[in-house]
């Protein structure tokens, strides 16, 4: 499968191999240094994709004993593109004289002319241009397999926390996928690999998920953290109290509520929200102060002494000035 690339490309250097070495001894090496940059080790690593692709390329043409004689008979002809002159000899034009040495001007092919197959086949061995016992291959190499899409619904604790999905892509046979922790809804999940496999031996396509995240009824996401509202009593919040806030998939906890504590203030619990690799969020509980809606004779008593009791400030004062102000 000759690639007119190929003559400015070294496989052997890109594996750091010899150009004798063996079928084992290639094989040995490749593995190696798939492991190394593969995407799954390397996320995010575009150096170390791309180096995976050229490794992938390089092992691809040298294991392939055909290939490899092509490959070596054409790296042999030196640097560079060939020439050759309208005669098919070295040191004229490119490729373009080769092809137009046979055909005259009237575009009709020389006598004793033959096609691209028996150019090439002069070239490269006899191995044709691109073509094997299936027929003729594209120049660019194995096809890569389809890629495919796909969707799925995760309960909020089950994408927090990760777990393994059964899915069912489109146009494609169930596959199981693992789901990081930590993935947000909405989501667009690049699975390399999952997509359809190669009709021809190259690598499969890949599968890209899309995630869809049901809402709690207790907690919210706010990036790697966890929100949740915290209802505490009149008296909780005037006096102070040490009360207990739910975790996700966890035991409570403890927290202290300061005396004269307002709606709305934040109280934080260190390292109980999402825990993904790239960090670890907290558990953010607001505070809302809960009003009583039925209050009792004796109760509304209590409250008229209490309230005489207190500094007649009016708490709005500050907000009508900046209304004034505005």
């Amino acid at each position: 499968m000759a690639s007119q690339d190929w003559f400015d490309k070294d496989f052997y250097a890109v594996l750091g191999v010899s150009k004798d070495v063996s079928e084992a001894e290639l094989k040995k090496t490749y593995r190696k240094l798939a492991r190394k940059y593969h995407p799954d080790s390397n996320p995010g690593d575009a150096a170390a994709e791309a180096k995976f692709k050229e490794i992938s390329e390089a092992h691809s043409v040298l294991s392939d004993p055909e290939q490899r004689q092509e490959y070596d008979q054409m790296r042999a002809m030196g640097p560079g593109r060939p020439r050759f002159t309208s005669g098919g000899g070295q040191a004229g034009g490119g490729f373009e004289d080769v092809f137009g040495g046979m055909f005259n001007q009237g575009g009709r092919q020389q006598a004793g002319g033959g096609g691209f197959e028996d150019i090439f086949s002069s070239m490269f061995g006899g191995g044709g241009f691109g073509q094997n016992s299936g027929g003729y291959r594209g120049a660019g190499g194995p096809t890569k397999g389809r890629d495919l899409t796909a969707t799925t619904t995760l309960d909020f604790i089950t994408a927090i926390h990760g777990d393994t999905v059964k899915l069912q892509p489109n146009d494609g046979k169930p596959i199981s996928v693992k789901i990081p922790a930590g993935v947000a809804d909405g989501q667009k999940i690049r699975l390399r690999g999952k997509g359809e496999p190669s009709p021809d031996g190259g690598t499969p396509g890949d599968l890209t998920l899309t995630v869809t995240v049901r809402k709690h009824p207790v907690f919210e996401r706010d990036g790697l953290h966890l929100r949740l509202d915290v209802p505490v009593t009149f008296t909780e919040a005037t006096l102070g109290a040490t009360i207990e806030v739910p975790t996700l998939g966890g035991e409570p906890v403890k927290l202290r509520v300061a005396p004269g504590t307002p709606s709305g203030r934040v109280l934080r619990v260190k390292g109980r929200g999402v825990v993904t690799p790239k960090g670890t969020g907290d558990l953010l509980a607001t505070v809302q102060v809960a009003v009583p809606a039925r209050v009792s004779d004796e109760a509304k008593e209590a409250l008229e002494k209490f309230d005489a009791l207190l500094p007649k400030e009016n708490p709005r004062d500050e907000l009508l000035t900046k209304a004034k102000g505005a």
